[in-house]
């Protein structure tokens, strides 16, 4: 670079769940993901309301960027294409040598050509292409404000790589290490959605369904099928052909083999009845998940010799996964980010290109930080397309009041502050309801959320009394950790303990957010229980709301009683 920048913009673009992030002399202003301004989920479109937000929130423009940050590099596809060729050596995989070569060339081809037109849409700014899974592990080490860690990304597929471990360090100038690496076909992630489409469901959204399932079903009837076809080595693991076929990144070429088929089940249509050979099937796949993780994070602390970990990269997202993990004792605490998916590596490869520039910053307002999209705070709302909605303000003490609501009942939309990183609503577009209240699971998923029925719900909990109710032995403020439940928990909230005897908690601190915590520590006066139901602010098939009409759309066309948007009670 001809000077050092001060302004860098990262992207996550093209791909799947676009996301725009701004530092400013190594301050960051905000990131959000493209889906929750456009009403689009899993959006691969460049996020111009992302980007445009961010620019407005600093006051900028697009010729003020210096850098734009790139979460993929073009040329490191281009390795495969000999790599692939070797495929014909073996009778199994063959058939996929050429077009796998090919694939990679392609996707290399059309990568440069993105960087490309990034520089025509900034070109005062340098562009910069960062290893895809660096920026994962930047991600995730800088959002822990550790000054030390291991770091495991684990994912279907960045540039090559699918697993990385590494070795982070400095807090306010993140820098991580990679001591090993994972290359395609060895693929966790690409076996959790072959499986999941394999299931009937959208490979790279419904994970977290077959996640779900899998507590309804037997793992033994195909726990040796999936320890032939992912099978654990000294240094990770590998995937058998057989069942799995390497990946070729063109359409037409399916993920599962006809082995696979014949000695699991037929493919499940999306409106076909889920049978008992499909719970057993999503069982053992996240059995044989969990094991190569727990394997995996034991291979990380030999590395490294860390007592943290911090995790990165879809797989993250597998919350049951994470809890064994801890449960393990492998490490002393854990740490998985907000956004440890695709979307979140627009922040590390904005944290890359500043670390590496010279700017000698430090980074500022990524630590611990999960509220950073854009907020409505007094917004003017027109009910005029929702002519079935009312609106009122509230003079009187909001937490109060809503914990009023809950405690008689009520499921609530809630619409205040920034819009959360990451997949999970985290108390600022969330959907709160009891654990008290008889059926309201049932009600949840039919209702409002309108999904499947085997889908559980996660409770949200004041931090100093989580131990009351969950095992997990630490913080869990993100969402992002599978718990055990203690005997007050299986007798007093069993609406928030899933079949498999566990909770995806989130523990709610004052310094935190200080409105839900006042709600949490208001409904325990009144019920006895610092805990609520808390799930994200959509139906299924929408992303989370991030505008206040998407709040609203969502209040008029679900089972929602009520809607508090910024200190307006809104109601049918």
């Amino acid at each position: 670079m001809d000077h050092v920048p001060a302004v860098v913009l990262g992207l996550c673009s093209y791909t799947h769940d676009s996301a725009a992030a701004l530092l400013v002399d190594g301050e960051l202003v905000g990131f959000v993901e493209e889906e929750r301004l456009s009403q689009k989920k899993h959006t691969h479109e460049y996020p111009h309301h992302a980007v445009e937000w961010l620019l407005g929130e600093a006051g900028l423009t697009s010729a003020d960027v210096d850098a734009v940050a790139y979460n993929f590099q073009p040329v490191r596809y281009l390795a495969e294409t000999p790599a692939a060729l070797r495929l014909a050596l073996s009778g199994t995989t063959r058939g996929r040598a050429l077009p796998r070569a090919a694939g990679f060339a392609k996707v290399a081809l059309r990568t440069r050509r993105r960087v490309q037109s990034l520089g025509r849409q900034f070109p005062g700014a340098q562009v910069s292409p960062v290893l895809h899974h660096r920026a994962h592990q930047l991600t995730a080490f800088a959002a822990s404000g550790w000054d030390e860690s291991a770091v495991l990304v684990v994912d279907s597929l960045g540039e090559r790589q699918t697993t990385t471990i590494a070795h982070g360090h400095h807090a306010d100038r993140p820098a991580t290490r990679t001591l090993e690496a994972i290359h395609d076909p060895a693929s966790l992630g690409y076996v959790y959605g072959a499986v999941t489409e394999h299931l009937g469901w959208r490979r790279g959204d419904e994970e977290g369904t077959v996640m779900a399932l899998a507590a309804l079903g037997d793992p033994a009837r195909f726990r040796h099928l999936f320890a032939r076809a992912v099978r654990t080595t000294a240094t990770g693991f590998a995937l058998d052909p057989a069942y799995f076929p390497p990946r070729v990144l063109t359409s037409g070429y399916p993920r599962t083999s006809r082995r696979f088929v014949v000695e699991t089940c037929p493919p499940r249509r999306p409106d076909e009845p889920l049978q008992e050979v499909h719970q057993d099937l999503a069982a053992a796949l996240q059995e044989r998940t969990e094991q190569v993780m727990l394997h995996l994070a034991r291979r990380a602390r030999l590395l490294t010799g860390s007592g943290r970990l911090c995790l990165g990269g879809g797989v993250a997202t597998n919350c049951v996964s994470i809890g064994r993990i801890i449960e393990a004792g492998i490490f002393d605490e854990v740490f998985v980010p907000p956004a440890p998916g695709d979307a979140g590596t627009a922040l590390g490869a904005a944290v890359a290109v500043h670390t590496d520039s010279g700017n000698g910053r430090p980074l500022c307002g990524v630590a611990r930080a999960c509220y950073l999209g854009p907020s409505y705070p007094e917004p003017n709302l027109d009910l005029t397309p929702w002519p079935g909605l009312q609106q009122k303000s509230l003079d009187i003490e909001v937490a109060e009041f809503l914990a009023d609501q809950l405690a008689h009942g009520m499921i609530v939309g809630l619409f205040q502050g920034r819009v959360e990183a990451g997949p999970r609503a985290l108390g600022n577009r969330s959907i709160l309801a009891s654990p008290l209240e008889p059926g309201v699971v049932e009600r949840l998923n039919a209702g409002v959320k309108f999904r499947e029925p085997f889908r559980p719900f996660a409770p949200m909990v004041l931090a100093d009394r989580a131990r009351e109710f969950f095992t997990l032995g630490q913080d869990a403020p993100y969402m992002s950790m599978a718990s055990g439940v203690t005997d007050k928990a299986r007798e007093h909230i069993p609406a928030v303990v899933h079949a498999n005897g566990t909770s995806r908690l989130q523990t709610i601190n004052p310094t935190q957010n200080p409105f839900m915590h006042d709600v949490l520590r208001a409904f325990a006066r009144r019920t006895g229980v610092p805990v609520l139901i808390n799930t994200s602010l959509n139906v299924k098939g929408k992303p989370i709301c991030g505008t206040p009409d998407m709040a609203l759309d969502c209040l008029a066309h679900s089972g929602l009683d009520a809607l508090l948007l910024e200190g307006r009670w809104i109601t049918k």
